[in-house]
């Protein structure tokens, strides 16, 4: 009772906020709106009606947190297409067929979101996603150019718009015709109104968004040649935005007659995957901007959003999808629950029913300019140089999936993407059979460490790429965010750019609520470039691997130059001294790499195995080992515990100092001369021990050997272990100098 009343009294709180951050939001969505809707060839107010719906809809129903729901930029090919071809051009009534495809497409996302498919998000590559957007962004462009320039009523597919470019520019420059030129004129002043708005610092000024700004300009431009100007308004009226006089009693409704026809279905399951796609990436990118770094419920989204759809499509508006730029705009001003989308969805509605008359005085150029930087956002050159940054083989996939979009429709493209994504992959490693055989067998072992620490640690085996991410992300959202957790790729051959990425992701949650999310193991690994996101396989040549370091090795490399240690990523020969050590006598080591070294201390990673045939295990282990100037006593030192117990039995025995009960309590001591060992380990040494990490520690002819686990260690614990053995060295030097 007294959380749910904490709940109340914090919501009433925020109130305020969350309807001032709806309304900011309004100003963007009122425009966009319409311009979605027009640039589709559907009715503008069909637009409103679906943020409207959606805004309601959502905000009780959904499952995410400060996101903004409405019509969305991925949808806009797809409903121009639907709208124009299944009444072979009636543009009327290929809306009607449309809406009842948005009915059916609704339906499809609700039974998705019960069947707990949110998942599906994690099949697609990120490079497929991105060719996927970018080339609705060119799609967008191509038709919108032609509106924003006053020429509303030029046709064609995507690559015929882009064709016809040319001529509308030069057309524009030559017409004779006053209310084309002025139309035109008033998209690309709209159009530099959108690219310079950002760069203007006015608090006061960015009050009023840029969409909006171009609302109230062209609005008070018609006002002005109405009232002012002695000349009369110079746009023809069939480039103004048309709204139905009453907007209440002129809805559209769905057209059911074609839900059998192959042509209808296409466009059912195109508007169903967009649609899942464009929300379930913006309600994790928005996840990130949250300020609380909530997570949503994205399954819970889905249904909200499908039965939302449903409404919608029903009432004459358009598909319903979470948006990325007004959910932005909602989280910088300062919205903390749902309630934000509902008043947004709130101030539409008043805008719609008081200002009818002001809204048809748009021009619809201004418009299109909005949707032409759009457009170009989403298919801007840079996107390709950042693809290209993190790898060749993405750049391929982006641009497989970006030109079979445009010159065929967007479930073709995406469906090519994950294909050529997949034979990559194949060619990369040079086995099919490897990917087929393991893609269906469990590769993620997750569990919490029994230590003091109690890290979560999770192991990936075989391959991790977009065709089974979703088994190590079902781990990984199991964990408490404010917890440490240590992803292990080291017996993992392959993991690919979308599984990179996605682990950022990870890394950027877990630090903003105070945990701490590692990856290690991906030093074994090799990489095509220095990104971050890379693509990484085991099999990659090592002048690869050693020219690009992993996240992991440029801490170590920034940890070693924090100890004034030297750094080397690659050791081609095993260290000699380490077979003299009982620990590697009955195992065979493979190979050292990322050595932090100083005079007497030597941190390192080593890959050895055990057994043989059948039984022989590779082991991955971080150790560090101590040159001492003179020989120590032959000891082995570890935490007690059940093994010790056994050793006991085995004949063992575990050796007392004299005088120190807790360290005989907590510690095994094992060693054949126990004199020496007992001069060895003085008070200090002793209290040392008491007060530190537990670690396993043997000694040497030539000094001491100290391991923590059987794994690769972390950066934070390689920190503790280089300080552990500093401060150890200087306690037994000290104690040899008073010897």
């Amino acid at each position: 009772m007294v959380k749910k009343q904490t709940a109340i009294k914090t919501f009433m709180e925020d109130l305020p906020k969350n309807i001032f951050s709806g309304f900011v939001v309004s100003l963007i969505a009122l425009p966009l709106g319409l311009g979605l809707a027009i640039a589709s060839e559907a009715p503008p107010i069909a637009g409103i009606i679906s943020a409207v719906v959606s805004g309601v809809m959502v905000a009780i129903l959904g499952g995410s947190n400060v996101t903004i729901t409405g019509p969305g930029n991925g949808l806009v090919v797809v409903l121009l297409s639907a709208i124009t071809t299944l009444a072979l051009g009636d543009i009327h009534q290929g809306f009607l067929y449309t809406l009842a495809a948005i009915v059916i497409s609704g339906g499809f996302m609700l039974v998705l979101g019960f069947l707990r498919m949110g998942i599906l998000s994690d099949f697609f590559p990120s490079s497929a996603i991105q060719g996927m957007l970018a080339a609705i962004g060119i799609g967008i462009f191509a038709k919108q150019f032609h509106v924003m320039l006053g020429y509303a009523s030029i046709q064609g597919n995507t690559v015929d718009l882009l064709l016809k470019i040319p001529d509308t520019l030069l057309n524009f420059f030559t017409n004779s015709n006053k209310s084309t030129f002025t139309a035109g004129e008033v998209g690309i002043v709209s159009l530099l109104i959108m690219i310079y708005y950002p760069k203007i610092r006015n608090r006061i000024f960015q009050l009023i968004p840029a969409p909006m700004w171009i609302v109230v300009l062209t609005v008070g431009m018609s006002y002005y040649f109405n009232f002012i100007s002695p000349y009369d308004y110079p746009i023809d009226k069939a480039l103004l935005i048309s709204i139905p006089e009453n907007v209440l009693s002129n809805l559209a409704f769905p057209d059911f007659r074609k839900i059998f026809d192959m042509d209808f279905v296409n466009v059912v399951i195109a508007i169903t995957l967009v649609s899942s796609i464009e929300s379930l990436l913006s309600v994790k990118a928005v996840d990130k901007l949250d300020p609380l770094r909530r997570r949503s419920n994205i399954n819970q989204d889905l249904k909200a959003l499908g039965f939302a759809t449903m409404i919608s499509g029903f009432l004459g508006g358009l598909n319903v999808v979470t948006v990325i730029a007004r959910s932005s705009v909602n989280v910088n001003n300062g919205a903390t629950n749902r309630s934000s989308n509902f008043f947004h969805a709130g101030f539409l509605l008043i805008f719609v029913l008081l200002f009818q008359n002001q809204l048809r005085m748009i021009p619809l150029p201004a418009l299109a300019a909005i949707l032409v930087f759009t457009g170009y956002k989403l298919a801007a050159p840079k996107n390709i140089a950042k693809i290209f940054k993190i790898g060749k083989e993405q750049l391929l996939i982006f641009l497989t999936t970006l030109l079979v979009t445009i010159f065929t429709n967007l479930i073709t493209g995406i469906i090519c993407g994950i294909a050529i994504t997949f034979v990559i992959h194949i060619v990369l490693k040079k086995s099919i059979f490897f990917f087929t055989r393991n893609v269906l067998k469990p590769n993620v072992l997750m569990f919490k460490e029994a230590d003091e620490k109690q890290n979560y640690y999770v192991s990936v085996v075989n391959f991790c790429s977009f065709l089974n991410y979703s088994k190590l992300k079902s781990k990984l959202d199991q964990i408490p965010e404010n917890q440490d957790v240590i992803v292990d790729f080291s017996r993992c051959s392959f993991v690919d750019h979308t599984v990179m990425e996605n682990l950022n992701n990870y890394i950027q949650s877990f630090n903003s609520k105070g945990g701490h999310f590692e990856v290690i193991g991906l030093d074994l690994h090799g990489a095509h470039t220095g990104h971050p996101f890379a693509l990484r396989r085991i099999s990659a040549t090592k002048r690869i691997a050693s020219r690009n370091l992993t996240k992991r090795q440029k801490s170590l490399k920034a940890i070693a130059k924090d100890f004034h240690w030297t750094y080397r990523p690659i050791r081609k020969k095993p260290f000699e001294f380490l077979k003299e050590f009982s620990y590697f006598e009955t195992k065979n080591i493979d190979k050292i790499k990322n050595v932090l070294k100083n005079d007497k201390c030597t941190l390192f990673d080593v890959i050895y195995t055990e057994g043989e045939f059948i039984a022989k295990q590779v082991i991955r282990s971080t150790m560090i080992h101590i040159q001492l100037d003179s020989p120590p006593p032959q000891f082995t030192l570890d935490r007690e515990g059940m093994f010790e117990y056994i050793y006991h039995l085995a004949g063992y025995d575990d050796l007392d100092i004299e005088g120190h009960p807790d360290f005989s309590k907590r510690f095994f001591l094992y060693g054949n001369n126990k004199k020496e060992i007992e001069k060895f380990f003085t008070d200090e040494l002793v209290l040392f021990f008491e007060s530190n990490t537990y670690y396993h520690i043997k000694s040497g002819p030539n000094g001491l050997l100290i391991l923590h686990k059987e794994r690769l260690a972390s950066v934070k614990e390689i920190k503790a272990m280089g300080d552990f053995a500093t401060r150890l060295l200087k306690i037994i030097e000290k104690n040899n100098s008073i010897k």
